[in-house]
């Protein structure tokens, strides 16, 4: 198969946004990636980007972000994750100057009243 080389233009004005939250959804015919940007301690995040992607293209992105953060650990080092399950972190309420994976009490906190 032949490869054809791409090229691509940057407008002029183009902006760079900065996320650190994706909120991802998806029907039968597509993707969609919501990005993010949340303040430490804040509940409301502010989208700032919606990518709307076919799953063939999502599936090509998420190979080659897998073979990039690869090339990127290789040259700085392991990226750490939270310890915490995914699912806690995104969706328990976290009270400012509490530890995360604390509750008011010190008990674990597990998302349920």
């Amino acid at each position: 198969m032949d490869i054809k080389q791409i090229s691509l233009i940057i407008p002029d004005g183009v902006q760079p946004v900065y996320s650190n939250l994706v909120r991802i959804s998806h029907s039968p015919a597509d993707l969609v990636l919501d990005f993010a940007h949340i303040l430490p301690g804040e509940q409301v995040g502010k989208i700032n980007a919606r990518i709307v992607m076919s799953p063939l293209s999502t599936k090509l992105l998420h190979m080659a972000l897998t073979e990039h953060l690869v090339t990127f650990e290789q040259n700085f080092g392991e990226i750490k994750t939270p310890h915490i399950p995914l699912a806690d972190q995104l969706f328990n309420k976290i009270n400012k100057g509490q530890d995360p994976e604390k509750g008011s009490e010190g008990e674990e906190t597990n998302g349920s009243a």
